[in-house]
């Protein structure tokens, strides 16, 4: 069965490109020109998609808005997201992946650029699909989106569990502090790597008692080493 892309463009002529080379790609495409026609696409539970191309700039709900209300709701928190906008600024960027996006294509923009992004979100999507991570107190579910630390449960972003699980899924392996930021915040990001740091530091402080299954290593990034060695405090 082909997959399903959902093209939220306000722009007849843009959509139409992307649409034309999805469907060239072998995707089943649907257009979407509003937020709330987009909204209602994507949580469509007959045909729901694989991949979302949105842009931020729509009438009547922003793209910054629906995304945040895609990442909210279970059938939406995983789908890959690519922002595809004329707000290029770095400010921009970071908002957009902060909210919940997998990567941004700023306008104008190569087709082969952004089918290259389109394999590259569905390939991270699909190495995450139908796995847990257990370590006997830190468990993880990729597929579900959900982490708890001691049986309880840990409130994250969509950004912050994308960063947990590019972690875990190198379990005992040093990734460099550039590799996060292109697996994490997509290839598009040429910001503050102090992003990256700030993020790990939020991300340790909810993990609360597994906080120390991330190992700083310093110069170079950082290690995933779990909590099975680790007791619980009392």
């Amino acid at each position: 069965m082909s997959k399903r892309a959902l093209i939220i463009e306000d722009d007849p002529d843009i959509a139409e490109t992307v649409r034309y080379n999805l469907a060239a790609e072998g995707f089943a495409t649907e257009l979407a020109l509003t937020g709330e026609e987009g909204l209602a696409l994507a949580l469509d539970a007959k045909s729901p998609p694989n991949l979302i191309i949105l842009d931020l700039m729509l009438p009547g709900m922003s793209g910054m808005e629906l995304c945040r209300r895609l990442r909210r709701e279970d059938p939406t928190r995983r789908t890959p997201i690519i922002m595809l906008t004329a707000k290029a600024s770095e400010a921009d960027r970071v908002a957009g992946l902060d909210v919940g996006a997998d990567d941004y294509v700023a306008k104008p923009f190569s087709v082969r650029e952004l089918l290259a992004r389109v394999r590259a979100v569905l390939r991270r999507a699909d190495e995450g699909a139908g796995q847990v991570y257990n370590d006997g107190r830190l468990t993880i579910d990729f597929d579900d989106v959900r982490a708890s630390c001691d049986q309880t449960s840990i409130k994250l972003t969509h950004k912050e569990f994308t960063l947990l699980t590019a972690l875990a899924k190198k379990r005992g392996r040093v990734i460099t502090r550039q590799q996060l930021l292109d697996q994490v915040w997509g290839y598009s990001y040429y910001g503050d790597a102090r992003t990256l740091d700030v993020h790990i530091r939020r991300l340790r402080q909810k993990l609360g008692g597994c906080g120390d299954c991330i190992e700083t290593v310093v110069g170079v990034g950082y290690r995933f080493i779990g909590c099975s060695q680790t007791s619980p405090a009392p």
